[in-house]
This record gives C-alpha cells, sequence and structure tokens, in this order.
C-alpha cells in the first residue's frame, strides 16, 4: 500500500502503525513523507519569514526517513508547501497514494495552517485521510 504521510515532525514505525486502520504490515507498506514548511504563527507567514520554516521541514524530512527506515518501513521524503492542501496536491503529482495521513499537534500547539479539515481534504484529494496527533519536537 503507498502511503503519503505528512507531518511537522519526525514519525516513527509505531507513529505511522497507530495512525492507520487495521492491522497493516509496515513492511509492506510504501511511504513517501512531506514534510510542509509550516510557520509557528500567522505573522510570521505573513512577513515570509520562511527560513526557520524551510530549515525545520527540512530536519523532519531528514529525520524521518532515517528512522523509518531503520524500522525496517521504505519511506522516500521531501519537503513541501506551508499549506497541507497544495503539499499533499504536489507529492500525489508523482507519488499515487492510496491514502493519506496528516500527522499534526494537539489543537492547543499547532503551527500556523495545520487546522486542516481532514473530511474536505479526503473529498479534495479522493483519498481517504487520517490524521494523527504527534508530539511537538522543538
Amino acid at each position: 500500500m503507498k502511503i503519503l504521510a505528512l507531518t511537522a515532525d519526525p514519525i516513527t514505525a509505531d507513529d505511522l502503525r497507530s495512525a492507520l486502520p487495521g492491522n497493516v504490515d509496515l513492511a509492506e507498506l510504501e511511504v513517501m513523507v512531506v514534510a510542509p514548511a509550516l510557520h509557528e504563527s500567522a505573522l510570521r507567514f505573513w512577513v515570509s519569514d520562511a527560513d526557520e520554516a524551510i530549515a525545520r521541514a527540512d530536519r523532519v524530512r531528514r529525520d524521518t526517513v532515517q528512522q523509518l527506515g531503520e524500522d525496517g518501513v521504505a519511506a522516500a521524503a521531501d519537503t513541501g508547501e506551508g499549506d497541507l492542501t497544495e503539499a499533499a496536491q504536489d507529492a500525489l503529482a508523482t507519488f499515487p497514494a492510496e491514502r493519506v495521513v496528516l500527522f499534526t499537534h494537539r489543537q492547543d500547539e499547532q503551527r500556523h495552517g495545520e487546522d486542516v479539515d481532514v473530511q474536505a481534504l479526503s473529498e479534495q484529494l479522493g483519498l481517504p485521510v487520517d490524521r494523527a496527533v504527534v508530539e511537538r519536537g522543538d
């Protein structure tokens, strides 16, 4: 099964397993991880202070693909737009995922742009979308 995982913090195989419905054999997954360049706040987004968000996304991309690989999950990764919908659409243009997993923070810890309506995203992408909470790694 091909999974597109959108995450703003590094994830592990256990995080992925917990987010997917049913009993999934992670060794049978092909995962594309996209680390969106999310801003800490709307103010930073509007003043276009993107350097920190891009650097964080690059660390998340690198750390996640390394961790998943060590856990036996076939994964590739890239950074993406700060808009989660755009990041997903861009990734799906080259990676034909069968399901999307959106890792976000608890509502009181979310970065700017993480408050995506999962049902609307699923309808827009034409794919099932699951949301899971990831612990903030700053």
